[in-house]
């Protein structure tokens, strides 16, 4: 199967997808082992950029699994696959209901509102300007910052501080405030 063949222009950066489902109670174990050979297989699909499991904190929450492909085509040969297939047929009555998908590009990830509906996206350009503001002041200001401290660190070691905190800041700090606060640009529909 040619998976390049499923790209549409503006799909073609990273995909995220989470995917949440309520398992019945007594399951656990058995949607545990699920989860192992669902992740194992999609593991030697090409593009495949790995898998996390959020397991819910009591007995009858979510598990939300979220996994990545490098591209919209990579993830969307794996969504249509039949080894896919044949793994949701195995869930059989492990799962109450459907499984609530998102599914987000490339920068969208720090552009979301949980008040927004996941089909509503901000423009590739207005995340673009919004990025390199915030990416410019954050540098910026760590590197003024913390600049004399870490001076005598051999470079690598500088920027990689630097990258870390500012990743960090930009994802649980910065971005949701910066997002919610521009929320009515960002989220505008272009005529």
């Amino acid at each position: 199967m040619n998976a390049d063949r499923f790209a549409n222009a503006g799909e073609e950066g990273p995909v995220t997808v989470s995917l949440a489902r309520r398992v019945r109670p007594g399951r656990e174990a058995d949607y545990e082992a699920w989860i192992s050979g669902v992740i194992a297989e999609a593991d030697a699909f090409p593009g495949h950029q790995g898998a996390s499991v959020l397991r819910p904190r009591r007995p009858g929450g979510e598990y939300v699994i979220i996994y990545r492909f490098t591209t919209y085509a990579h993830c969307r040969a794996w969504e249509e696959s039949a080894e896919r297939a044949r793994w949701l047929e195995r869930l059989g009555d492990m799962v109450e209901g459907e499984p609530q998908v998102k599914r987000v590009t490339g920068l969208e990830t720090w552009f979301d509102l949980p008040d927004v509906p996941a089909t509503v996206k901000p423009s590739p350009h207005k995340m673009a300007l919004v990025l390199i503001v915030v990416v410019f002041v954050l540098v910026w200001a760590l590197n003024l910052l913390l600049g004399p401290f870490i001076a005598s660190w051999p470079l690598p070691l500088r920027v990689l501080a630097i990258a870390i905190i500012q990743v960090l800041l930009m994802t649980y700090v910065v971005m949701p405030k910066v997002t919610k606060m521009l929320r009515g640009w960002l989220f505008k529909e272009s005529r």
